[in-house]
């Protein structure tokens, strides 16, 4: 609410010492929820200014779920379902080439499962994949998209169609689980296609 603030600034606003602010501000740094930043004006060390990092910034309440709900009803209401569809067909074309572009140089089925799960970790899923027998299991422990998936299905269908096209043709995909139905997670089993 204040800003950028220094450590006797933020001591002050607290009612602690300029020492136990400065503690707490390192702890916070570690843990990457505030950035520092050093500003030089004349003689003397130069003034220590801390602030929200965007991670730090992720912990207070945030309504894109909710703006993304809306959007998703007011395109349906006002353009029509064909509208919608169309939308999901670009997010899942630019999702395919993304990934594509990331899988390039994954040789093996197994290193294709391993990036992509990276892939999604990297995007909030909490993703993870275990070897089974006859495959791989993709496992997604977090549906950061989960509201506007049970907005529209077609959401779950594309990221599905998007695994489909990176991991090959000469793979089967499954959802085994699914977050939408119920399920505390979505998991994918995967299966090369015997030929």
């Amino acid at each position: 609410m204040r800003g950028t603030l220094t450590a006797a600034e933020i001591a002050k606003e607290l009612g602690i010492t300029s020492e136990g602010a400065r503690l707490q501000l390192l702890k916070l740094s570690e843990e990457g929820l505030i950035d520092a930043a050093h500003e030089s004006k004349g003689v003397g060390r130069p003034t220590q200014y801390f602030s929200l990092s965007a991670e730090g910034n992720a912990g207070f309440p945030d309504t894109h779920a909710e703006l993304t709900v809306k959007l998703i009803d007011l395109i349906k209401h006002t353009l029509g379902d064909d509208a919608l569809q169309k939308v999901i067909t670009a997010a899942e074309e630019s999702g395919k080439a993304r990934y594509a572009n990331e899988l390039q140089f994954s040789n093996t089925l197994e290193d294709r499962v391993s990036q992509l799960a990276q892939i999604r970790s990297r995007e909030g899923y909490m993703a993870e994949y275990r070897k089974e027998a006859n495959g791989f299991l993709l496992i997604e422990n977090h549906c950061p998209i989960c509201a506007a998936a049970q907005a529209c299905q077609g959401f779950c269908a594309a990221e599905l169609n998007t695994f489909k096209f990176v991991l090959g043709q000469d793979v089967g995909i499954t959802r085994v689980n699914h977050i939408i139905a119920g399920d505390r997670r979505c998991a994918y089993k995967i299966e090369p296609i015997a030929s």
